[in-house]
């Protein structure tokens, strides 16, 4: 006996597998296919409205097989073609199992009986099995289509040939009836599962920005707290370096001291510059400009407003400057709230309040998000508000961004001068779009 070449037995292994699954292999699954309703009156409206149609099917379908069967075997045969709406909406695959078996049996109940005029199934089975069809193409995917499509092909259609006498061309008819039904539940189904991984994709994509937002906010601030330690660490070096000529005849044990000091000190910042190098993209230059302050935002405000935004500024607090790292981050935030604003509310008046308390700078920015009519941003959105939380939460401080009640917006900022971050991020809310 000579040996089936492989080319063809996979194949025919293959459809066996995919005709063991549609026919009791591939679990059930529970699927809602309708929408969910909040409303209970409406739910079981809808209810009410299905299961009447459900019956008036069954019914129509108990009415046409009395012609052919008894009455009891009819109204059975009616059920499972029909009955099996029900289920559909929650057990797909299963249902269409049920209807399946019933059009098949009613071939079988029909021998010797002559159809009329050549169909052996009542029309509303044929209707409700043509939906089941659908559904449960539409819910499964492919795989269990081809299988439904050979079993209705070769357990449902191909008996009533030879059984009850069915013409050839309506089997072939059918045939192509049932299939285009399935592929067009398939086409849906595929599109609805490109769609979901599109969602997806784009969900990793945006944490993915996130995530390099959040890391490019960081390196920022990393490479402007060098410029503000480094200048500590000079101021270091320089003061071990002096002191031995400030005061002249210090023991030997001391100069050393000194020594080790300035050595360390300059070790460090050898060090840091390395690291920071490492952060700085390949593009970019050192920056040369000292980090700028509180004492720049009336500057910032300025350019501001000759760029055409209303801005109100109020500075209150003592004389005394906040260390180094407080002051350039209000400045940054002041920066990136303002130019927001700019953004995403043109011709807006905002209000810029910088207050220096005994053991904090509060900063609130807010606008009244009453533009000039101008178009307003459209793109992707930016990162903006990452950066005002990353800068807030190294300071340990707290940071809230949230729509305002009457229109526009606000960034309410609070940085202790001496805290010590307890946990990641600060404090924020909103689903405003940053610049």
């Amino acid at each position: 006996m000579p040996a089936v070449p492989p080319r063809l037995l996979y194949p025919a292994i293959h459809l066996a597998q995919l005709v063991r699954q549609a026919a009791w292999a591939a679990p059930d699954q529970r699927v809602l296919l309708l929408p969910s309703l909040e409303s209970p009156r409406l739910r079981y409206a809808l209810a009410a409205i299905l299961g009447g149609a459900v019956l008036v099917l069954t019914v129509t379908a108990d009415t046409q097989l009395n012609q052919l069967v008894p009455g009891s075997l009819a109204w059975a045969l009616a059920g499972l073609q029909v009955l099996p709406l029900l289920l559909a909406a929650i057990r797909p695959l299963a249902a269409w199992r049920i209807s399946a078996i019933g059009l098949t049996l009613t071939t079988f109940a029909e021998v010797g009986h002559a159809p009329t005029p050549f169909w052996p199934w009542p029309v509303s089975g044929c209707i409700a099995y043509v939906l089941l069809l659908f559904v449960t193409a539409q819910v499964y995917g492919r795989d269990v289509a081809v299988g439904v499509d050979l079993l209705t092909a070769l357990a449902v259609l191909a008996p009533a040939v030879p059984l009850v006498a069915l013409p050839p061309v309506v089997f072939a008819v059918a045939a192509v009836v049932v299939s285009l039904v399935l592929v067009l539940g398939e086409s849906i189904h595929s599109r609805q599962e490109a769609e979901r991984h599109l969602v997806a994709a784009e969900e990793q994509r945006r944490a993915g920005l996130a995530r390099q937002a959040v890391l490019e906010e960081r390196s920022r601030i990393a490479r402007e707290l060098h410029d503000v330690v480094a200048h500590h660490m000079s101021m270091i070096a320089i003061q071990a370096e002096a002191a031995p000529y400030k005061e002249p005849g210090l023991p030997e044990q001391t100069l050393r001291t000194f020594t080790a000091i300035r050595a360390a000190s300059t070790t460090a910042l050898t060090e840091m510059r390395r690291v920071i190098g490492l952060l700085r993209e390949e593009d970019e230059n050192a920056e040369r400009a000292p980090q700028p302050g509180i004492d720049r935002i009336p500057e910032m405000v300025r350019a501001a407003r000759q760029a055409g935004m209303q801005v109100d500024l109020t500075l209150a607090g003592g004389p005394d400057r906040p260390p180094a790292v407080v002051d350039v981050s209000v400045y940054r935030i002041v920066q990136e709230a303002l130019s927001n604003a700019g953004r995403h509310a043109p011709g807006a008046r905002v209000e810029v309040e910088v207050v220096r308390t005994r053991d904090a700078v509060q900063v609130h920015i807010a606008d009244d998000g009453r533009t000039n009519g101008g178009p307003a941003p459209g793109g992707n959105g930016g990162h903006g508000l990452t950066g005002m939380r990353e800068r807030a939460a190294m300071l340990g401080g707290t940071l809230r961004a949230v729509p305002r009640e009457h229109g526009g917006f606000e960034v309410t900022a609070e940085l202790p001068l001496d805290g010590v971050p307890t946990q990641r991020g600060g404090e924020s809310s909103g689903d405003e779009e940053d610049g």
